[in-house]
């Protein structure tokens, strides 16, 4: 499996601790990860990507508990087995 790199994604991985959910978005980015916040001004943002069964729901107050945190990784490693850049 490709293990995804970037500052912010190793920040994650040593301390989920105090993170926000735009550097949840922006780590998405980077990992081709989709990522939408339902409509009428919902207070969560859903994570999934192509060919990874789950899909994650976050919180989008800050800061961001640490077990969406360690989810979210899961789910970034889960996608770059299956594609990168």
């Amino acid at each position: 499996m490709i293990v995804a790199g970037g500052k912010a994604l190793q920040k994650m991985r040593k301390n989920p601790m105090g993170g926000r959910i735009e550097e949840l978005q922006a780590v998405a980015e980077e990992n081709f990860v989709e990522w939408r916040r339902p409509g009428r001004g919902g207070s969560h943002v859903i994570f999934s990507a192509p060919g990874v069964r789950e899909i994650l729901s976050v919180p989008a107050k800050r800061p961001i508990q640490p077990v969406y945190i360690k989810q979210f990784v899961a789910l970034i490693d889960a996608a770059g087995g299956i594609r990168t850049k």
